[in-house]
């Protein structure tokens, strides 16, 4: 009777905003079988430091990002802290 504990990234969305929503998923099984399953979710705003992040969350992160969206992003917080 062998028990695992895996985690994983199982779900990535990029919402209107440019923001990454991350949900990782840690999944414990028996012998194989899943017995238990947590979520974990965490939201990354344009420009924030992705190198920790799953390689897949970088990549999309970069491809998103462009200067462009990382500047829109910065002034509309520059605008709500006004």
């Amino acid at each position: 009777m062998a028990l695992t504990e895996t985690t994983k990234v199982d779900q990535i969305e990029v919402v209107e905003t440019n923001h990454i929503q991350v949900r990782t998923a840690t999944i414990i099984e028996r012998d194989g079988i899943e017995i238990s399953r947590s979520n974990h979710r965490h939201v990354l705003s344009p420009g924030s430091d992705v190198s920790s992040e799953d390689p897949k969350v970088q990549a999309i992160a970069n491809a998103v990002w462009t200067e462009e969206v990382i500047a829109a992003f910065q002034a509309s917080q520059n605008i709500n802290l006004q």
